[in-house]
């Protein structure tokens, strides 16, 4: 390919076949099992195949034994909430739909089949993804605009007996309260003497102050595109209705005074040096997560006052906040319990994990491909690398652990050091495939 080639033209032509045995797109099926022989077709078919299939008919849980149900995840999009793209519809969000595929794979060897849906009713879509549950082990729900959104998952979560889990919703609470716990620590604060700014009020924002709150924070303003929520505004749905309170605030200037946490979950370069400047005396975060340009950039945030902590969701920057940290492997750890859902418990224990391991010395090869020197517990390092692949190992058995606490997990015999010593083989495999 040229050099002068543009990165659209690289990206629509890595998106398309490479040679004749290829196929366009970026995922495939993989086969586990060898079938060169006529006893081995015999087998993957008809008639060996009816086997596993009465096994399965006498117990339901032999499907996990059987078949690939239980490394197998649903990617389930109607595309109304892509990236940065909006609601572009379902075809036109297959691509992205593939590349979580990719990502689940990539990370944390789980296989996803991504699955558009041509529909946007709330109740068609409960309804199909419901009756086909049961052949994955889990439900990973993508780009579906808020606030049907909520509905979506609460509803399949009380039907499902499978994990049902949203991932722009929780991934960027998994990810920005890891931060935020190791901000809690490096600060000595206490998190329910913290004033938290949470700006947008979508899905992600929500549940993301949702988070916040389990973890103690009580103090949260969460702002939509008309300014402040308060509870003197009767416009707001009952999502929003939630995080309203009695306050004088009505700006994002007025919000961000004294504030010691900002999230930003909207535009670029709302945030002005001047919010910065005002924020509290000590140590104070910003996660500035509008992609690709953030609410404010770290430079600019940085000249404003020095002790400022900025996480933003860009890979060129410290601090990036990369759902890849999180639902690959909650997933894996789900899965691998054969888990019938994702807690809040297990959520916190996700984010505890991470927060955990960014305190352990970085290895030089994540550092290499982070392309730092240092990298060390601190402003500039409170969330791990999406490169560390030790990520795999702290995430999935916290979740693991945390799904056998709440009585969630069908697997009963669990061993955690064991399970941490497969992880670390895992890792290891997808090193070397890298």
């Amino acid at each position: 390919m040229s050099e002068n080639t543009t990165f659209e033209e690289q990206s629509l032509e890595y998106h398309r076949t490479q040679n004749e045995f290829d196929t366009n797109g970026k995922t495939g099926t993989l086969l586990t099992k060898a079938c060169d022989t006529n006893e081995e077709l015999s087998m993957a078919y008809s008639p060996g195949v009816a086997y596993p299939c009465l096994e399965i008919q006498k117990d339901a849980e032999k499907a996990y034994e059987y078949t690939n149900k239980g490394n197998l995840v649903a990617v389930v999009s109607d595309g109304t909430a892509v990236l940065g793209l909006g609601d572009i519809g379902h075809l036109a969000g297959k691509p992205v739909m593939e590349g979580k595929g990719v990502l689940f794979k990539a990370f944390a060897n789980v296989d996803a089949v991504d699955i558009e849906l041509n529909t946007k009713d709330t109740d068609e879509i409960i309804n199909i993804v419901a009756a086909m549950a049961d052949s994955f082990g889990g439900i990973n729900l993508e780009d579906i605009s808020a606030p049907r959104c909520f509905e979506i998952e609460r509803r399949l979560k009380e039907i499902c007996d499978v994990p049902v889990f949203h991932d722009d919703q929780h991934g960027t609470a998994v990810i920005t309260t890891a931060g935020l716990l190791n901000v809690i620590e490096m600060s000595g604060k206490d998190a329910q003497d913290l004033k938290v700014v949470v700006i947008g009020a979508g899905a992600s924002g929500i549940a993301c102050a949702t988070m916040y709150k389990s973890i103690g924070v009580k103090n949260i303003t969460m702002l939509d595109s008309k300014g402040v929520i308060h509870n003197g505004r009767d416009d707001l749905n009952e999502y929003k209705k939630l995080f309203a309170f009695d306050t004088d605030d009505r700006t994002l200037e007025d919000a961000m005074k004294d504030a010691d946490m900002v999230l930003g979950l909207s535009q670029p370069d709302l945030i002005t040096p001047e919010m910065v400047k005002g924020m509290s005396k000590e140590s104070p975060i910003i996660f500035a997560c509008a992609n690709p340009n953030p609410e404010i950039k770290p430079e600019v945030a940085k000249a404003a006052r020095e002790d400022i902590i900025i996480g933003t969701g860009r890979s060129d920057y410290p601090n990036q906040v990369n759902n890849v940290l999180g639902f690959p492997q909650i997933f894996r750890g789900a899965l691998d319990v054969r888990a019938t859902k994702i807690t809040e418990n297990m959520k916190i224990a996700a984010s505890r994990a991470l927060a955990s391991l960014a305190k352990e010395e970085v290895p030089a090869h994540v550092k290499k491909a982070n392309g730092r020197k240092d990298m060390s517990f601190g402003h500039d390092y409170i969330i791990p690398s999406a490169f560390d692949r030790r990520v795999l190992v702290y995430v999935a058995s916290a979740v693991a652990q945390a799904a056998i606490e709440d009585g969630v997990a069908r697997v009963k015999d669990f061993n955690l050091e064991a399970y941490k010593a497969k992880l670390e083989r895992l890792a290891q495999h997808l090193d070397g495939k890298a």
